[in-house]
């Protein structure tokens, strides 16, 4: 699963105005953008149930667990860069459980 046609809807409405290149350039690039984080949040959200199928350590899972809501929170914000705010149907698209969700934005020194 490549990206959301959900997350993409309005972008594509906006190329089929009477947009000029460069700003038709700039939605595909927003596109492409929130295609690829939206993998990486699927590659993270596999790798934590993979995880949790076959546990190993308390500390392997904290590491797949910070690496999930890295990957989750730069994905929201290039969402939010786009003008799609509403993270419920997100949240629910791609499983992503509130232990994830309450590590968002956190910064370790």
């Amino acid at each position: 699963m490549s990206f959301r046609a959900s997350d993409l809807v309005e972008l594509r409405q906006r190329l089929n105005g009477d947009f000029s290149s460069i700003e038709s350039e700039v939605l595909g690039e927003k596109a492409s953008s929130l295609g690829h984080h939206g993998r990486q949040v699927e590659k993270a959200m596999g790798a934590l149930k993979a995880f949790d199928a076959a546990p190993g350590t308390p500390e392997e899972r904290i590491v797949l667990l910070k690496a999930a809501a890295r990957e989750v929170w730069k994905f929201l914000v290039q969402r939010e860069l786009c003008g799609l705010r509403d993270q419920r149907e997100v949240i629910r698209q791609y499983g992503i459980p509130p232990e994830v969700m309450v590590r968002l934005g956190a910064i370790e020194r």
